[in-house]
């Protein structure tokens, strides 16, 4: 029970701060931060909702209702502030979907491994750093990464590799696409293919009836040679031994 009014109690706290946030909120202020989300990287929630790659769920949840409430076009004036409420609305949906958030956290570990390997690089061509961290026992890289410096390089990185699986994202979609392309074209080719087959069947037994009366027709009247119609020559018989053809006598 003392629990569920902790909770109670710290709800209420917060909506009292949004409100007094809120009032002494300008126009100019909720202008800015529509230009804000309208520029950011369109690849990159975190920068949407404009938190660092370490925020959790909860964090998420109340940098949206913050942000939101901030650019909302009820109260904003801003022509774009719809545009920048959608953006908020759609870079807390990716970050609440585990596997979306999954995804973009590997681009930030990838990141963050390159520019440690580029680093390395780095201290071993300074001795007294690289020394500093050495006894420091990894305190002094840790502080490095926490500074704005390279929170800036990270920020950039994660950019660039978002980028390219996007592209390669984009590739491969097009790729799935010709290939849907040409397999439905095939597929079509060969149902026309199918249907001329059965047309010329159709056509060639509808057709069978006349083709069997003519044949009839031949056959009764092939003996009797029509005026004007060559006939073959025909055997001798006078000799049963041989046999050759008759050559016509010249008149």
């Amino acid at each position: 029970m003392g629990d569920v009014s902790r909770a109670t109690s710290s709800a209420a706290d917060d909506d009292l701060l949004l409100k007094e946030f809120f009032a002494e909120v300008s126009e100019v202020e909720r202008d800015n931060e529509v230009s804000r989300i309208l520029s950011c990287f369109k690849l990159n929630a975190f920068e949407y909702l404009n938190l660092p790659f370490t925020s959790s769920v909860d964090d998420v949840k109340r940098q949206y209702r913050k942000l939101s409430l901030l650019v909302h076009p009820d109260k904003c004036k801003h022509p774009q502030a719809k545009d920048a409420f959608g953006a908020l609305a759609k870079a807390q949906q990716l970050l609440l979907d585990q596997q979306e958030r999954d995804y973009i956290l590997n681009q930030v570990n990838a990141a963050r491994e390159e520019l440690r390997a580029k680093r390395k690089k780095q201290l071993k061509k300074d001795t007294a750093t690289k020394l500093k961290s050495l006894v420091d026992e990894g305190k002094y890289e840790q502080e490095y990464e926490r500074s704005e410096e390279f929170q800036q390089q990270l920020k950039l990185k994660v950019r660039e590799l978002l980028t390219d699986q996007e592209w390669r994202r984009r590739k491969m979609q097009m790729r799935i696409s010709e290939e849907e392309g040409r397999l439905k074209k095939d597929e079509e080719e060969t149902k026309e293919m199918w249907k001329r087959k059965r047309e010329h069947e159709e056509q060639w037994e509808g057709t069978r009836e006349k083709r069997v009366s003519s044949w009839r027709d031949f056959m009764k009247g092939g003996k009797k040679a029509k005026k004007g119609e060559l006939r073959p020559p025909k055997l001798k018989t006078e000799d049963p031994n041989k046999s050759y053809v008759q050559r016509p006598l010249k008149r």
